[in-house]
């Protein structure tokens, strides 16, 4: 089953998946399975996460929804350790810097529009020396750290919540 975190919907049963299922099922996207990202989970996983929560956001508001669930899926397309980045490399930090290999690599590997171009090349923005120019955009911006952050705190709570309930049960 294709899930998002937080969500416990079967993606590939959603409208969102006939959008992207030509790149979650490319051997590039694939292979984001063997990233590490944001230390609990893969960049894979990440990467659906933001583009499920992308597609939802621009879809309430009426948006360019499948840009925005696509430009999800290819915004960490990159293919290095994080931890690995040699900034004295490319004088710029990580966070500046991965978008512009991510578009770089979409741009390679798929085509990609005008919207989506900006939502990967700016989704770190105000790390990213470009505002983005699209509303779809800053979407990504809040969503990134959104998703982050559930990635960091969800397998935490879950396993306080085992230990709880455990301890509730052995008690009963």
């Amino acid at each position: 089953m294709l899930k998002a975190i937080g969500s416990r919907k079967d993606l590939k049963q959603q409208l969102y998946y006939e959008f992207v299922a030509d790149l979650l099922e490319s051997k590039s996207v694939q292979d984001l399975k063997q990233y590490r990202h944001h230390i609990k989970t893969t960049r894979f996983q990440h990467s659906l996460n933001v583009s499920y929560y992308n597609y939802l956001i621009c879809k309430f508001f009426h948006w360019d929804a499948v840009s925005a669930a696509r430009a999800g899926l290819l915004h960490d397309l990159y293919f290095y350790e994080t931890a690995d980045y040699d900034a004295t490399e490319t004088h710029e930090s990580h966070s500046a810097h991965h978008p512009q290999v991510a578009l770089h690599n979409a741009m390679q590997l798929f085509s990609v529009n005008a919207v989506e171009k900006d939502i990967i090349q700016n989704h770190m923005w105000p790390a990213t020396h470009h505002m983005p120019h699209y509303k779809e955009s800053y979407v990504i911006v809040v969503v990134d750290k959104y998703c982050a952050a559930l990635e960091y705190v969800a397998p935490s709570l879950r396993s306080l919540f085992r230990k709880v309930f455990r301890r509730k049960r052995a008690a009963a």
